[in-house]
């Protein structure tokens, strides 16, 4: 049986330069050279322990500032409808998001990591490893992404931001 609510408590908040959606980097590979910092909870700052070995982590946030989700959106790569679930737009029926960030260093219950496409100000839930042993696949198919070429992408991602 499925619970009708699911509650989570943030474990902490991620500070970035970006304030205003539209001029924030779409997605982390476009958000080069964008530090931030995630800020962990005093609460939870144990957790943290044998993090520091990892270059890059998964931050795992709400977005607090989402729209309402459709289920049918035009992603920042194409002027086209595509279903919710086949792309990364912050509007969903649950509005989780995840980004790869690289973990640059640890100090106290500060994270100082770079990459960053997510607004400050965003409620964390989660921080998990990335790691070539589990989360490094070979991908063979990328749907309708593959036909959008890479300099459509870079200029529609990073949204003006190197401008």
């Amino acid at each position: 049986m499925i619970n009708k609510q699911i509650i989570y408590k943030p474990i902490g908040i991620i500070h970035s330069e970006h304030t205003i959606a539209a001029k924030t980097p779409i997605q982390p590979v476009y958000a080069r050279g964008c530090m931030g910092q995630v800020e962990v909870f005093e609460e939870f700052k144990a957790g943290l322990r044998d993090l520091e070995g990892f270059s890059h982590i998964y931050l795992i946030y709400h977005f607090n500032q989402a729209p309402p989700f459709k289920l049918l959106v035009k992603p920042f790569l194409q002027d086209v409808e595509r279903g919710i679930f086949s792309i990364r737009a912050p509007g969903r029926p649950n509005p989780i998001g995840l980004s790869v960030v690289d973990l640059i260093r640890i100090k106290d219950n500060i994270l100082d990591v770079d990459n960053v496409d997510i607004l400050d100000g965003t409620p964390l839930l989660d921080i998990k490893p990335y790691t070539a042993k589990f989360d490094l696949h070979d991908v063979r198919k990328n749907g309708w992404q593959d036909e959008v070429d890479e300099k459509t992408a870079k200029k529609r991602g990073e949204r003006g931001y190197r401008s």
